[in-house]
C-alpha cells in the first residue's frame, strides 16, 4: 500500500501554541514600552520644574546684585510657567570690603531645593576726591 501523503494545510501555518506565545511576547513589548513612556513623562516633567526654578533663581539674584541697596536676608515666592516657587535668599560676606555673597534656594512643592544659585555684589564704588573749589591755585 502506497504511504498517504500528508495534506499541505496541516503542513502550513502556526499552531495555536505558536500564536498564544507570539502575543504573550508582544504583549510583554507594549507593556514595557507603556513603562517606559510613563517614566519619561514623570522625567520630562521633573526637568522643566527644575529649569524654571533655575530662572527664578537667577532672576532674584540679579534683583538682589543689581538693587541700589544691599539686599536683606529673607524669603519669598514668585511664579514661573504657571507654578509658583518658594524661594529664600542668604546673604554672607564676600571676599573684598564691603561686597557679598548672595544665595538663593527655590524649593519645590515638596519643599526640597531644587535650584540654587550663588551671586557675588561687589562692593560699592568708592566716591571720587571733591574737585577744589574754582580758582584756587593747585
Amino acid at each position: 500500500m502506497p504511504a498517504r501523503p500528508e495534506p499541505a494545510a496541516a503542513s502550513a501555518g502556526f499552531t495555536l501554541i505558536e500564536v498564544l506565545v507570539a502575543i504573550a511576547i508582544f504583549g510583554l513589548a507594549a507593556v514595557a514600552l507603556l513603562r517606559l513612556i510613563g517614566v519619561s513623562l514623570a522625567s520630562a516633567d521633573t526637568l522643566a520644574a527644575r529649569q524654571l526654578a533655575a530662572i527664578v533663581a537667577r532672576n532674584q539674584a540679579a534683583e538682589a546684585v543689581l538693587a541700589p541697596s544691599p539686599p536683606a536676608a529673607g524669603t519669598g515666592s514668585e511664579i514661573a510657567g504657571r507654578q509658583r516657587f518658594a524661594f529664600s535668599r542668604r546673604i554672607s560676606p564676600g571676599p573684598d570690603p564691603g561686597s557679598l555673597w548672595v544665595q538663593i534656594d527655590v524649593r519645590g512643592d515638596s519643599g526640597q531645593v531644587i535650584a540654587r544659585f550663588m551671586a557675588l555684589r561687589p562692593a560699592p564704588p568708592a566716591a571720587p576726591p571733591a574737585a577744589p573749589p574754582a580758582g584756587s591755585a593747585p
